[in-house]
């Protein structure tokens, strides 16, 4: 035990340190927000159709790109994708060739040829994304998934079973661009545009029959456009300018639409659908913007698609804090200054759903000033809570952001990530991969569990308030037959059981409850015999575990901070873990980068830069803070 504590405290001493030293003199923490090769080669391919003259941005995210392709001639979003991802690889190598500095003839590209036409040709993409940009750029047909869609959708009152503010915030901002261009049948093409619409296998059609789900959504759509009052070339052009507006009032200060670099994409090319020049200021505006997300390190190059300032610099603060540094430290009080000015203060589209509440909030990029999210905010609010107790302006933000948090909670008692009660499920039927995921914004064990951890340890609400009660119902009654729970915004059982267990102890459920007996029970079953812990992204693919084979530094964080949480006395295995990530903080290897950030399933991942640092700190000091010094 003495060995384990003395282990802690000196990887609390040097993670501390290192937070310190990279603090920047705003207070804020900029760690990379890293999304695979996806982004970047939408942005090629974007800044050679504008004709934008950055030669040494475009050849870095060139560079990165093809030092990423695998020797089958692949792309993988994670390195146990066994056989590589069909949509990635016909993003990267389609942006390769639209760079020029890279040839169909390279070898490289022969071989990346060749996987694709393995896979069955770009017809078999399952990317939404990938099909939008080749469609927008003349490869391909707009996709009926999307031009099934009319663009009258965005005139369809609130009371229609199919209307705009049904979708989730995150699928609204991207459907309305992708709509405009297939509405308008929209393509652009430059004069040494690479040919790839050859890779197309006729023996695959990816619009093919749909289910009966996806007639009664086409019924329902009909009944709308039917209830729509004026000729049909008024209403059409009304939608139209009305998606314009959407786009143009959604727009940061930065030039990005709603601070994602893949909407600002979309955008840019519904701009050009709609007649704006390709110098038009607000092009231009985005294309600074997305310049502005690039990340640089090891001397690559890569776009970020929302970079995480809010969210690393809130997490780090409150983990210095757990950590022990004081609140009246310079650190701590530089990050809650910067902190406190990124809190929203606009009735944005989460009003809808939630009219009548004063704005609060916390986004997770710092130009991002109209999309707030209950994880970020919640991470803020556990930042500025010491300065809260005695500093007035921050006892008032911080009553806001409670107000805010609690005001999301949905229906059901549990919490979304965005928007509240957007949880319709026929959206999920939509023929667009990933629709399950991203067309609806529902209660997620995540996000429930921390916050009721927020809400019980900061704030010192439990059981007896009955809020508190729903949630905890909600999580008890989502829990999996083997003890786990799902996390929607990390890889991802590991994840959610952390979240969800960390919650229920915070909210006052016995250690020795069923559900929490159980949790716990799992975590320990799938230890790695290295005393750490990781889960593979596979899982959220598969809706069930599936093991790494490796350690992990965050899992292993998560799972050891759960296990801490809930156990009154350190256990061998929490010992065997505590050594476990100590090694971990030591290595520099594949496990350390792999990406345990989830967005879409099978789609989209993320590996966050900070998280080997973030949740380590976290965990040894509440096993310092638990256990004693």
């Amino acid at each position: 035990m003495g060995d384990a504590r003395s282990a802690v405290d000196e990887g609390t001493r040097k993670l501390r340190n290192f937070f310190m030293r990279q603090q920047h003199q705003d207070g804020s923490w900029h760690f990379c927000f890293e999304n695979g090769v996806t982004m970047d080669a939408y942005v090629m391919i974007l800044f050679r159709i504008l004709d934008i003259q950055n030669e040494e941005l475009i050849r870095r995210l060139h560079d990165r790109i093809l030092a990423e392709q695998q020797p089958e001639g692949c792309w993988r979003w994670y390195r146990d994708e066994q056989e590589g991802n069909l949509s990635v690889s016909i993003d990267a190598y389609y942006a390769l060739l639209y760079s020029g500095y890279s040839e169909p003839t390279d070898e490289s590209m022969e071989r990346a040829r060749r996987y694709i036409q393995s896979q069955g040709g770009l017809g078999k993409s399952t990317s939404i994304l990938t099909k939008a940009i080749l469609a927008a750029t003349g490869q391909r047909k707009w996709p009926a998934s999307i031009s099934f869609i009319p663009l009258e959708i965005i005139l369809f009152p609130a009371y229609m079973p199919i209307n705009l503010y049904e979708f989730s915030g995150y699928s609204r901002i991207h459907l309305i661009p992708m709509l405009i261009m297939a509405d308008r049948n929209f393509s652009i093409s430059t004069n040494k545009a690479p040919i790839v619409s050859d890779l197309f296998d006729s023996r695959y059609d990816d619009d093919e029959p749909q289910p009966q789900e996806h007639r009664e959504i086409a019924e329902s759509i009909r009944i709308g456009l039917s209830r729509l009052l004026g000729t049909p070339r008024y209403i059409h052009e009304a939608a139209l300018n009305k998606a314009e507006q959407f786009m143009l009032n959604r727009i940061e200060s930065d030039g990005t639409l709603y601070s994602y670099a893949s909407s600002t994409i979309l955008m840019v090319f519904a701009l050009l659908a709609l007649g704006y020049d390709k110098r038009h200021p607000l092009i231009l505006k985005a294309v600074q913007g997305l310049t502005e997300m690039q990340y640089r390190f090891d001397g690559k190059a890569t776009i970020q698609n929302s970079p995480s300032t809010i969210w690393d610099t809130a997490l780090i603060s409150y983990a210095l804090q757990e950590s022990g540094v004081a609140g009246d430290h310079e650190a701590v009080q530089r990050s809650a200054a910067y902190l406190l000015s990124r809190q929203q203060d606009k009735a944005a589209d989460w009003s809808v759903h939630n009219p009548d509440t004063v704005p609060g909030g916390w986004g997770f990029s710092e130009t991002n000033t109209l999309n707030p999210d209950v994880d970020d905010t919640t991470a803020a609010l556990r930042a500025i809570h010491c300065l809260s107790r005695t500093d007035p302006k921050y006892r008032d933000s911080s009553t806001r952001g409670l107000n805010w948090v609690m005001s999301m909670q949905n229906k059901d008692g549990g919490w979304p990530a965005f928007e509240k009660n957007t949880n319709k499920k026929m959206l999920t039927w939509l023929a667009i991969d990933g629709a399950k995921s991203a067309a609806i914004d529902p209660s997620g064990a995540d996000l429930t569990g921390r916050t009721l951890e927020y809400l019980g340890n900061c704030c010192g609400f439990d059981t007896r308030h009955d809020f508190i009660k729903r949630g905890v119902n909600w999580l008890i009654s989502h829990q999996e037959k083997d003890g786990s729970w799902y996390g929607r915004w990390g890889i991802c059982y590991i994840y959610g059981t952390w979240a969800a267990l960390t919650g229920l102890e915070a909210a006052g459920l016995p250690a020795d409850h069923t559900s929490i007996q159980k949790g716990a029970e799992w975590l320990l079953q799938i230890q790695n015999s290295d005393g750490g812990w990781g889960e593979s992204c596979i899982s959220d693919q598969v809706m069930k575990y599936m093991p790494l084979g490796e350690s992990t530094p965050s899992q292993t964080a998560w799972a050891l901070d759960a296990l801490i949480a809930v156990q009154p006395q350190p256990s061998a295995a929490v010992n065997r873990g505590i050594y476990k990530l100590m090694e971990l903080l030591q290595n520099d290897d594949w496990p350390t980068a792999y990406p345990t950030g989830a967005g879409l399933p099978g789609n989209f991942y993320s590996h966050y830069h900070s998280y080997r640092y973030i949740w380590p700190l976290l965990t040894l000091s509440h096993y310092k803070k638990k256990y004693g010094e």
